[in-house]
């Protein structure tokens, strides 16, 4: 299948590649679509992401994460889920287009499940690294764990479809879709 790249009126083919991936994009609905070979087609709409401990440290956004945001932004809804436990995750967030949803002490994990249920399962992919991020993980279509500053619970990595080695490695699967159906396919 060759890889079809339509962006509003701009319109790029590539016939001679063959690959299982589309990215398609409109005004109304952005989609990221990736045929995994001899595992599933994922038809993702949203982006799911814990804040402390997968998109910043100590409550502070890591390097590297802004403009990865800004470009999955193009084909994905942006969603950012925490308790927020430094309180700096909306002005870090500040410019970036992603909806901040601040949770509860209580419950985090029931909480972020429910989260993507509301969004439709089938249609989100989740990262994250905490205890908490373990439902989320389970139930999207597509769950990545990253283990890096804080580490990443071992329930949640079983839970994940891909473990990567940090935030920038899972952003880019999403980016350089080629490499997450390498890692997927059967």
């Amino acid at each position: 299948m060759p890889v079809q790249i339509r962006l509003t009126r701009l319109y790029l083919y590539q016939p001679k590649e063959a690959s299982p991936c589309r990215l398609l994009l409109s005004s109304s609905t952005n989609m990221l679509e990736i045929i995994i070979p001899g595992h599933k087609t994922l038809l993702l709409h949203h982006l799911v992401m814990d804040y402390n401990g997968t998109l910043a440290q100590d409550g502070v956004l890591l390097d590297g994460v802004h403009p990865r945001l800004i470009s999955l932004s193009e084909s994905l809804r942006l969603h950012v889920v925490t308790a927020d436990t430094f309180g700096l995750a909306r002005s870090q967030l500040t410019g970036l287009p992603c909806e901040l949803v601040i949770l509860p002490v209580e419950e985090r994990a029931s909480a972020k499940l429910a989260y993507i249920q509301r969004l439709g399962e089938a249609q989100v992919v989740a990262i994250g690294n905490g205890r908490n991020d373990h439902l989320m993980l389970q139930a999207a279509a597509l769950g990545i764990a990253i283990i890096q500053g804080e580490g990443a619970a071992v329930e949640t990595c079983q839970a994940a479809d891909v473990l990567a080695p940090d935030i920038l490695a899972a952003l880019d699967l999403l980016l350089f879709p080629k490499r997450l159906i390498a890692t997927l396919r059967s």
